[in-house]
């Protein structure tokens, strides 16, 4: 399993801090919307529209890597949403 020395919340929280302190500034002016890819071992990341196509590169530089994705100028990568249709019969 190649999360095993890391929780799901160390992961995260490695994550946010090499994106906020290392690379943010670096991909935020003209990029909103991508997904950038970060391997939290490394600070090694990819960005790219397709939040897949940056983990396949990124796990073509490393395969081992231990992964963290974020969504450019959002608070989160994805939006989940629905609504309830009423039966007019």
């Amino acid at each position: 399993m190649p999360y095993a020395k890391y929780t799901p919340e160390e992961v995260e929280s490695r994550g946010e801090e090499i994106y906020e302190q290392q690379i943010r500034q670096k991909v935020e002016s003209g990029n909103k919307g991508k997904f950038v890819v970060i391997d939290i071992e490394t600070g090694e990341y990819e960005i790219d529209e397709d939040d897949v196509q940056a983990t396949k590169r990124a796990l073509a530089k490393r395969p081992q890597g231990i992964l963290y994705g974020v969504r450019v100028g959002y608070p989160t990568a994805y939006n989940l949403g629905g609504h309830i249709a009423m039966d007019q019969g």
